[in-house]
């Protein structure tokens, strides 16, 4: 499994979702159980390359202010959701963190007060080889390398001028909270 092919399971997974379900992780775990083995472990370690490669000081900074804070556990499962909303959203926020703001679901959370997570996300492939195998998923299929983070983003997040300048839209939406 590559990246391309993770990224059409989770689409397939998508499909018919509504807004607020979150019941892309589940619907993945699913459809990868009825791949081959091979593709299950595979699957794994190209998670935990995309959530390696959104390990980023700007994006932790918008999930911060989404979530009304984020820990580390925190910015896992802010990932997790927002890797279950498809390939265009995660590239997008990757590109631009601020960007965030014109997402439904984000607005939504303005709104409501709402924070966006999914811890199941992280489990993809170990609930598909799970179900499919009745074992766990191989400790040694997959390894974690994450990239140091950004020292220009090295300040307190809450710091809401500093936030204001960096992410004006997430403020605009989120500054009052």
């Amino acid at each position: 499994m590559d990246k391309q092919t993770f990224w059409q399971l989770i689409e397939t997974a998508r499909e018919g979702e509504r807004e607020g379900e979150d019941v892309v992780a589940r619907r993945a775990a699913e459809l990868l159980a009825a791949r081959p083995q091979a593709e299950m472990v595979a699957a794994q370690q190209v998670l935990w390359d995309l959530l390696a490669e959104s390990y980023r000081s700007p994006l932790w900074a918008a999930a911060y202010m989404i979530n009304g804070g984020c820990s580390d556990d925190g910015f896992d499962y802010f990932r997790g959701w927002l890797l279950t909303r498809g390939r265009a959203v995660f590239d997008a926020a990757l590109a631009d963190p601020d960007s965030l703001a014109e997402h439904p679901a984000v607005r939504g959370a303005a709104a409501e007060g709402l924070a966006l997570e999914d811890e199941e996300a992280l489990s993809i492939a170990w609930r598909a080889y799970e179900s499919a195998t009745g074992r766990e998923l191989p400790a040694d299929s997959f390894t974690i390398s994450y990239p140091p983070l950004d020292p220009a983003w090295d300040f307190d997040f809450d710091d809401e001028a500093e936030l204001a300048t960096r992410l004006p839209r997430l403020s605009a939406l989120f500054g009052d909270a």
